[in-house]
């Protein structure tokens, strides 16, 4: 079974947004990976400032979806812009998942998009911007199902 997990990119907030993505989610981190942490290759050397920058983390959510992600390295000519291309859309089972989720993840959010609702595709639908930028969907389908 091929499984799709989705991957974010951080300029310096990572391990912040998935101690909170932990929390939201109630499962904890998988690994967290910093910088510091890579061999050294005299190519690409991490300074000390980005040292504690993390290389890689991850959330199982569950058996089949992970979300992972890494802070990105300026000094390595790397740089995170936002927008609005990506979004990671969550697929509830109940109402009652997709209001803690929503309630919770949306906190702090930067912008509301839609807030949680009533649409004609779902009994529940939610689009906006977390705190930390990333752009998410809440959808619980229900009795729409077509």
């Amino acid at each position: 079974m091929t499984k799709i997990h989705t991957y974010l990119n951080f300029n310096g907030t990572c391990e912040e947004a998935f101690l909170f993505y932990s929390s939201v989610f109630k499962t904890p981190l998988t690994a967290i990976h910093r910088m510091k942490d890579l061999p050294p290759d005299p190519e690409y050397p991490i300074n000390s400032t980005d040292a504690n920058l993390v290389m890689h983390t991850s959330l199982k959510l569950n058996e089949h979806t992970m979300l992972m992600g890494s802070d990105s390295v300026e000094s390595l000519g790397q740089k995170v812009v936002n927008g609005n291309n990506t979004y990671i859309m969550i697929d509830t089972e109940t109402k009652e998942e997709a209001q803690a989720i929503y309630e919770a993840l949306s906190k702090n959010a930067q912008k509301i998009e839609m807030p949680l609702g009533e649409q004609f595709w779902a009994e529940l639908y939610a689009s906006f911007i977390d705190q930390f930028g990333i752009s998410w969907m809440v959808h619980y389908e229900g009795n729409k199902a077509v």
